[in-house]
């Protein structure tokens, strides 16, 4: 009797426990935990739920095969670039979203903390300088004059009078504006590539100032011609990986990098994403 009188008690005590456990749960869900919070320190229920994987915001400006471009039959984004920030991403252990923005807009999304990084075959002049940090050099290539077969511009000097595109943003527009003065062409910026490459179709601009790898697969595909620009102390341009000013992810970023270099791996994807251009 005693024993069955003690199990009525437990049982009606663990019913109340429960009672009561549900109610606060159901008021903490409706009033948001209110004013006072409960001290839950010592509960078997507090223990911390793992860390999410943080994701990486890239900038890039998808128009500038083989860096980067949309691919037509999946919309995926994808070229050099791509697997670059990919397996850098992969090897420090975040997530990566890529957000395709036009290339003259890359620095103020990074300067607006709308992403964390800009990898878009992107030169790091000292004017970028001022504004964003770089990651050592990952490839270099020089620039080119593109122009139709018919145009009849084989050397600088031809140039004068004509109409020359470029990208806005690009190392490629202050190049163009400086010989325009010299040369005396008129400098046509536009925002992608392909639209370049259309105007300069349609005869609306003579020529292109853009770079070799990128240009590589134009002049094939459209049979144009082309000469390399002068460069005045005989450096070739170099891409690097662009940060917000004083980002923890510089330093990180830039030993996966150079561990690309040094394995080889970096070489692999030049070949990937370049010899079919050169091709």
């Amino acid at each position: 009797m005693k024993k069955k009188w003690w199990m009525l008690s437990l049982s009606a005590a663990l019913s109340i426990g429960l009672l009561a456990g549900c109610g606060t749960a159901e008021e903490e869900e409706t009033t948001g935990g209110g004013d006072t919070p409960t001290d839950t320190t010592d509960t078997e229920d507090t223990a911390e739920a793992p860390a999410e994987k943080v994701t990486l915001v890239m900038g890039t400006s998808a128009d500038y095969p083989p860096y980067e471009s949309v691919d037509l039959e999946t919309e995926e984004i994808i070229g050099f670039d791509i697997d670059i920030a990919k397996h850098i991403t992969s090897e420090l252990g975040y997530d990566l979203q890529i957000e395709n923005i036009d290339f003259e807009g890359l620095i103020p999304a990074i300067q607006a903390d709308r992403v964390d990084f800009v990898l878009s075959g992107m030169t790091p002049t000292e004017e970028r300088k001022e504004n964003v940090d770089f990651s050592d050099i990952y490839f270099t290539a020089v620039n080119l004059i593109v122009t139709t077969e018919d145009a009849g511009i084989a050397s600088m000097e031809d140039l004068e009078g004509k109409k020359v595109g470029v990208q806005l943003g690009s190392i490629q527009e202050g190049e163009a504006d400086k010989l325009s003065e010299e040369l005396g062409f008129e400098v046509v910026k536009l925002n992608r590539i392909p639209e370049i490459v259309q105007e300069l179709m349609t005869g609306r601009i003579d020529a292109i100032i853009m770079e070799d790898t990128v240009a590589a697969g134009y002049i094939e595909a459209q049979d144009l011609s082309s000469f390399e620009l002068p460069v005045e102390d005989d450096t070739e341009l170099g891409s690097a990986i662009a940060f917000p000013k004083g980002s923890e992810l510089q330093e990180p970023f830039n030993e996966k990098l150079n561990e690309m270099i040094d394995s080889g791996l970096m070489d692999e994807l030049i070949i990937k994403w370049f010899d079919d251009q050169e091709e």
